[in-house]
């Protein structure tokens, strides 16, 4: 574990902090699909990501979910730090949207090491940043896009992260991701489809507006 940790990680954290990482940390592999922590859970360890990727979702009072950001590798989820900090339970579900390999690092080491290293402290504080505008990017997306650029949008982060213009979901699972009905979605990627846009598959589609 050592090695994909420097591999990943020692561009940002002094060797003391990695060897502490190694000793107490837990290596973990799920495939895709996996979920890796859920709404409502207690939360005893924050992931590091070395491979692979997560969406993190929200849920309303009715069950249904909303896609929030993507985090990939080399990053971690803010809104489970803030979890880890406040020794509360989740407010988001994660989800491998790939194979993923994480770490995943003990909550009592968080406060720990932020006293204890600036480099932990400044990837804290990065990713708190970066995540930050992500949820606002999310937030901009519902309030002010329409719904055929939101779901272009979805789609272009999902090849992204995928590494993979070619994108294999169906019409519900984005339908699920976005907060509407697969009716509405279908009528969508038919009309981009015609646009030129992508071209649509048996549960997969080709995206060419890149």
């Amino acid at each position: 574990m050592i090695e994909e940790l420097k591999t990943h990680y020692g561009y940002l954290f002094e060797d003391e902090l990695l060897q502490e990482i190694n000793q107490c940390g837990l290596f973990k592999a799920v495939p895709e699909g996996f979920t890796l922590m859920d709404i409502g859970q207690p939360i005893s360890h924050m992931p590091l990501l070395i491979s692979g990727a997560l969406k993190i979702l929200r849920e309303d009072e009715n069950g249904d979910e909303l896609l929030l950001y993507f985090i990939e590798q080399g990053d971690t989820c803010t809104m489970s730090i803030s979890c880890c900090m406040g020794n509360s339970k989740s407010e988001i579900r994660a989800i491998a949207e790939t194979e993923a390999t994480l770490i995943m690092v003990p909550v009592e080491k968080m406060g720990e090491w932020m006293g204890k290293y600036k480099s932990w402290q400044n990837f804290i504080l990065q990713s708190y940043h970066e995540r930050t505008i992500e949820l606002l990017e999310s937030i901009d997306t519902i309030a002010f896009l329409k719904m055929d650029e939101r779901l272009l949008k979805y789609l272009k982060d999902k090849a992204m992260v995928n590494h993979n213009e070619m994108i294999a979901v169906t019409h519900q699972d984005i339908a699920q991701d976005l907060h509407t009905s697969r009716v509405v979605i279908s009528r969508l990627l038919k009309k981009l489809e015609n646009d030129g846009r992508l071209k649509l598959y048996r549960n997969q589609i080709h995206l060419l507006d890149l």
